[in-house]
């Protein structure tokens, strides 16, 4: 690829092209959000959050940056923030990697694979050792805020139009 302005384009058009509902955030190609859906076999099958991509202008030669919008409960994902803490994403992300790696690969090993020695949610990491039946309870009460939020407002909108 001749630079990463076309790389950023063509994995952009990738995604876009996948099963991930993408929205731009503004004009450019550099910050969006994607609908991510939780893996399946894990407390976070069925839920829908919103993550959002900033990319760099050196991308695809710097990671992206990959943040949870609504509320999710895991020992590497920032409660306040939706800042992830992920390796291949911080720390040894490659140019060989695309935007689709990002969401079919590392969000849901994420996801399947919390690793609380390494915690930036405390708390969450504390129960997952202690008890990771009440840890998978408390993941399935927050699951899926993006679409249980949206029902919500939904219903809402329904309930002020008397409909």
């Amino acid at each position: 690829m001749s630079s990463p302005s076309k790389r950023r384009e063509m994995d952009l058009m990738k995604l876009m092209m996948s099963d991930y509902k993408v929205e731009m955030i503004n004009d450019g190609m550099q910050e969006f959000y994607v609908d991510f859906n939780g893996p399946k076999e894990s407390p976070y099958q069925g839920g829908v959050w919103r993550i959002r991509v900033e990319l760099p202008d050196a991308y695809p030669y710097k990671s992206p940056s990959v943040g949870f919008v609504n509320k999710i409960y895991h020992p590497n994902v920032d409660e306040m923030s939706g800042s992830v803490c992920l390796d291949v994403i911080n720390q040894t992300w490659s140019p060989m990697f695309d935007l689709v790696n990002v969401f079919e690969v590392f969000l849901p090993q994420l996801l399947l694979y919390p690793n609380p020695s390494d915690p930036l949610n405390g708390e969450a990491a504390a129960l997952m050792m202690r008890d990771r039946s009440a840890y998978e309870q408390r993941v399935k009460g927050v699951k899926g805020g993006f679409r249980n939020h949206s029902w919500t407002v939904f219903k809402k909108v329904l309930k002020v139009m008397n409909l």
